[in-house]
């Protein structure tokens, strides 16, 4: 009965694995977002004045 209280119900290396793929994806997405904002906003800037 004691040996059963000690097995591990998680694993935790697989479950940190994950978050921090997870974590990166998310960083990554939002740079992604960013630079595109970024991106439009100097062409819309740069189009307006030739028109």
């Amino acid at each position: 009965m004691n040996v059963s209280l000690f097995l591990p119900l998680v694993n935790w290396g697989m479950g940190t694995a994950i978050i921090i793929v997870f974590a990166l994806v998310c960083i990554v997405l939002t740079l992604v977002v960013i630079n595109m904002v970024k991106s439009d906003k100097k062409k819309n800037s740069d189009e307006e004045p030739k028109n």
